[in-house]
C-alpha cells in the first residue's frame, strides 16, 4: 500500500502544482495543457512526470532552457510523504482518503497564501461542502457543522477586531477546517496555528525581515496547525486533560 500511496501522492502533488500556479490567476485547473511560465511552450506528458522529469531536464525548460522552480519537485515529494503518513495514520478508510485530500489541499493553500496573500474561494467553498458531506456520512454531521460555525465565527471576530489582521479567506478556511476536523480537533488546530503564526512573526521581526506593522499571511499557519492536529491532536488532548 505504501508504494501505491507514494504514486498517488506524487500525482496529487503534480496537480497541486497546477492549482498553485493557476488559481491565483483565475485559470482553469482542468482545461488546457501546462505551459512554461517563461516562454509559454506547452509541456508535454514526457516532461510532466512528477519529480522524474525535473531531474531528467536538470531543472530547466526543454524549449527555452529557463530554470524550473524548485517548488515543483518539493511540492510533489511533500505530497507523497504527506499522503503516506496520513494513510498510515488513518488507514485506507473514508477518513484516511478524505484527510489525505485535505492535506494536499492545505499544501495548495499554504503556497498560494504565502506568495499571493489570498486563499481562493475555489478552494474553501468546495472544501467546506466536502468536509460536511464526509462528516455527515460518518455520523458526525452536527459536530462538523458546529465546529465550522464556531471556528469561522472566531476568525471573523478576530478579523473585525484586528481591522485587517485577518482576511475573509482565513474565515472561510477556518470553516473548512472545522468541517473536516470537527470538535475538539479544530480547537487544537487553531491553537497550534496561533502559536506557529506568532512564533514565525517574532522570528522575522527579530531577524529584521518584517516590521511590527507588516501583516503576515495566516493561511500557512492554519494549514500547518490542521495537519499537526490530524497527526498529533488526540495525544495532545489526552496529555492536556491528564494535567487536570
Amino acid at each position: 500500500m505504501t508504494l501505491l500511496a507514494v504514486v498517488v501522492g506524487l500525482v496529487l502533488g503534480s496537480f497541486a502544482n497546477v492549482c498553485i500556479h493557476r488559481l491565483p490567476r483565475r485559470e482553469s485547473v482542468t482545461l488546457g495543457r501546462s505551459r512554461c511560465p517563461r516562454c509559454g511552450a506547452q509541456i508535454w506528458a514526457r516532461d510532466n512526470v512528477p519529480v522524474v522529469s525535473y531531474l531528467l531536464l536538470r531543472g530547466r525548460c526543454r524549449d527555452c532552457g529557463g530554470p524550473i522552480s524548485l517548488r515543483y519537485p518539493v511540492v510533489e515529494v511533500a505530497a507523497a510523504i504527506l499522503t503516506v503518513v496520513l494513510l498510515r495514520r488513518f488507514g485506507l478508510t473514508v477518513d484516511g482518503i478524505a484527510y489525505a485530500f485535505l492535506g494536499i489541499t492545505l499544501m495548495v493553500v499554504f503556497a498560494i497564501d504565502l506568495e499571493h496573500h489570498i486563499i481562493p474561494n475555489a478552494i474553501t467553498y468546495p472544501g467546506i461542502a466536502a468536509g460536511l458531506v464526509v462528516a455527515a456520512a460518518a455520523g458526525r454531521g452536527v459536530n462538523a457543522l458546529l465546529a465550522a460555525a464556531g471556528a469561522s465565527g472566531l476568525m471573523l471576530l478576530i478579523a473585525l477586531l484586528s481591522r485587517g489582521g485577518m482576511g475573509g479567506g482565513d474565515v472561510k478556511l477556518a470553516a473548512m477546517l472545522g468541517a473536516f476536523l470537527g470538535w475538539p480537533l479544530i480547537a487544537v488546530a487553531l491553537l497550534l496555528a496561533f502559536f506557529a503564526g506568532a512564533g514565525v512573526g517574532v522570528l522575522l521581526i527579530a531577524l529584521g525581515r518584517r516590521s511590527r506593522k507588516d501583516v503576515l499571511p495566516f493561511g500557512p499557519a492554519m494549514a500547518a496547525g490542521a495537519v499537526a492536529a490530524l497527526l498529533w491532536g488526540a495525544p495532545l488532548l489526552h496529555w492536556y486533560l491528564s494535567l487536570r
